[in-house]
């Protein structure tokens, strides 16, 4: 597959934060009804991210039949809302709460609908705020894969960030 997306080559080498989730352990979630992770949303993605033993992330996802776009395959921004949110996730590692400013995704293979989803998403480096994250996704077979996705993302200050919209929010 050929990204248009390429990091920086002078990106800086990361650690884990000491207080990072541990590895196998499941992260957390954003918040209950957070469309990715959320346990309170009927029509979420209720993704369960797992740290890994560097800084990286897994996840799994059944493709069920409301994820539905082309028949018996998965609507293609029901994935990238998947690797939005894997790869969201992953700079939690190194205590970098983050928003999405680039999400590139090439779809290699159709998915089909009662399979299950296998990510995995890796930080790459980071250039002041910008985080630069990889991803995949296979099927049970890791070197078959079926899509990947490129991102870039900003550190943020939680509070400032979401500050105008908190009190606003919806729940379902």
């Amino acid at each position: 597959m050929k990204h248009a997306f390429v990091p920086p080559a002078d990106l800086e080498p990361l650690v884990r934060h000491p207080k990072a989730t541990g590895p196998g352990q499941h992260i957390g979630l954003h918040h209950s009804t957070c469309f990715g992770c959320g346990d309170d949303t009927p029509l979420g993605l209720h993704l369960k991210v797992i740290a890994g033993d560097d800084l990286s992330v897994t996840a799994q996802m059944p493709v069920v039949d409301w994820m539905q776009g082309g028949p018996g395959v998965i609507h293609g921004g029901v994935l990238s809302a998947a690797f939005d949110e894997v790869t969201g996730t992953a700079p939690l590692l190194i205590g970098a709460p983050v928003v999405t400013v680039h999400l590139e995704v090439d779809f290699a293979k159709p998915i089909p609908l009662g399979s299950t989803l296998h990510f995995e998403a890796r930080i790459l480096g980071k250039q002041g705020r910008k985080i630069y994250l990889a991803a995949s996704a296979h099927l049970g077979d890791p070197e078959q894969i079926v899509a990947s996705a490129h991102a870039l993302f900003v550190t943020i200050d939680v509070q400032k960030h979401f500050a105008e919209h908190y009190d606003k929010r919806v729940i379902l």
